[in-house]
């Protein structure tokens, strides 16, 4: 089993204590969630699944690939993830751009964390159509994995319309590895069909079984059950080393936990939980 850090549950003041200590203990991996501006009206904020706001629009928001390129210049071995990125509300070429300056600088420890997205407001502001948020990330897959691969690439598709380019430098990875992050049918569908894993929001055992039922039954249909498929689940709270094997038989890869309650336990609260989880 790997380990990730969600940094985004602390402050941002405490990020580069947090990543030093999470490779110094020997966690595998360090996770910055993201968006790109927060409107003040908040009517179109209404996180799913309830009835109350999900973002303040006070909220310090920071360019997730920037900030993990400067945590990759402090750090030697942890890899360095985004949870999700909103990859489709940008054009390919800066989002490609990001991620392949990101995996050079780290020395090809990026991984991709990307979502469709759940908050309107900011793709109003920016003025692109929320409704084709889906579409548009899938395109926007596509047309970067061209680019970190193929020596010139052209695209005329429904969203995305460029004549042929370069593209350099390509990521250290041979393949920069993209996680689709979402727990609707269409995500989870965009995972087993475009990604090289899924990432989930913060699940239970119990909770995470109907997903990974139907993860599984998407990569059946696409014929994809057999290639490398890498499931990371948000897991707050776990009840000792025990519980892991359970995660294990259940198919699940990477588990990003937070055995902290305030950010400023999170360091000791850490190397408590490698103490106990006997991480190297």
């Amino acid at each position: 089993m790997k380990f990730g850090v969600p940094l985004g549950l602390v402050h941002p003041a405490a990020w580069r204590e947090l990543a030093v200590t999470a490779d110094r203990l020997g966690f595998e991996s360090v996770w910055l969630a993201e968006h790109l501006v927060f409107a003040t009206d908040l009517s179109t904020a209404r996180y799913p699944g309830t009835d109350k706001p999900g973002i303040r629009p006070g909220t310090p928001l920071f360019d997730a690939p920037a900030y993990l390129c400067a945590l990759a210049a402090v750090t030697e071995r942890v890899r360095l993830g985004t949870a999700v990125y909103l990859y489709g509300l940008r054009h390919p070429f800066v989002a490609a751009r990001a991620f392949a300056t990101l995996d050079q600088v780290s020395g090809g420890r990026a991984i991709v964390g990307v979502g469709a997205g759940w908050y309107e407001g900011e793709w109003i502001a920016a003025g692109v159509d929320f409704a084709t948020r889906g579409p548009r990330l899938d395109e926007a897959i596509g047309v970067s994995r061209r680019l970190w691969t193929e020596p010139a690439v052209e695209h005329h598709g429904e969203f995305f319309d460029f004549p042929e380019v370069a593209f350099e430098p390509k990521p250290v990875q041979p393949r920069l590895p993209v996680l689709v992050g979402g727990e609707s049918k269409a995500a989870l569908r965009r995972a087993a069909t475009l990604g090289d894993g899924w990432i989930s929001m913060p699940h239970t055992l119990e909770s995470v079984r109907p997903r990974l039922e139907l993860l599984h039954s998407y990569r059946v249909e696409a014929d994809r059950e057999y290639r490398p498929f890498e499931i990371t689940v948000h897991a707050y709270s776990l009840s000792g080393p025990e519980e892991i094997a359970e995660w294990e038989r259940l198919g699940v890869h990477r588990l990003i936990v937070r055995p902290w309650e305030r950010s400023r336990e999170a360091a000791d609260r850490l190397a408590d939980f490698a103490r106990t989880f006997v991480l190297s």
